[in-house]
């Protein structure tokens, strides 16, 4: 059984895969407690590999984003091997602080604590008011994104997203990524 937050059907809203069709599977519970964290780990259904297959199938997509709380701590073998025999891609995003099993096709990494991960597809670092350099935590990416962290205050996120920009202006080697979601209003 694994502790469901939601599942819902929308668009990836950041990173590389952003725009593309997504069955999102929120998991609840995670090993950290990021204060910017948009999970309800409160809220949660316990369900079985088997449902969660039935509740995805009826979208049409078959891209799949394991996200959380922390899915790495739940998503297992099993349930990978279930998911690619029914004909989805699976992308993860995790904290890199717990090792991920075999055959996730896509992993994003927004590097917390201490990571255990040392490659993935997508470096996704948070960027703050305080950061001067972003902490990659030596993690090897194809593409690696800077995220100015939305900070709920509109004065303070401006101020947060151009310090972002003029980094990148200057460290061509990341990218931006913006919560394209949040921006046009949608889940």
């Amino acid at each position: 059984m694994k502790r469901i937050n939601e599942i819902f059907y929308s668009l990836q809203g950041e990173g590389r895969n952003m725009g593309r069709a997504a069955i999102f599977v929120r998991f609840s519970g995670c090993n950290l407690k990021c204060p910017f964290c948009d999970t309800d780990f409160a809220s949660y259904e316990q369900l079985d590999d088997e449902k969660i297959l039935r509740r995805i199938s009826k979208y049409p997509s078959r891209f799949v984003v394991l996200t959380g709380g922390e899915p790495s701590l739940q998503v297992d073998s099993a349930f990978i091997d279930l998911l690619h025999a029914n004909g989805y891609e699976l992308a993860m995003e995790t904290n890199g602080t717990h090792p991920i099993a075999e055959g996730i096709d896509w992993i994003t990494c927004s590097p917390k604590g201490q990571t255990v991960i040392k490659k993935c597809n997508e470096l996704k670092c948070i960027f703050e008011e305080s950061t001067t350099t972003p902490n990659d935590h030596g993690i090897e990416a194809d593409y690696k994104y800077l995220q100015p962290c939305d900070v709920q205050d509109a004065e303070r996120n401006a101020q947060i997203v151009k310090r972002c920009f003029d980094y990148i202006l200057e460290h061509p080697e990341w990218r931006l990524s913006l919560q394209t979601h949040k921006l046009v209003g949608f889940k």
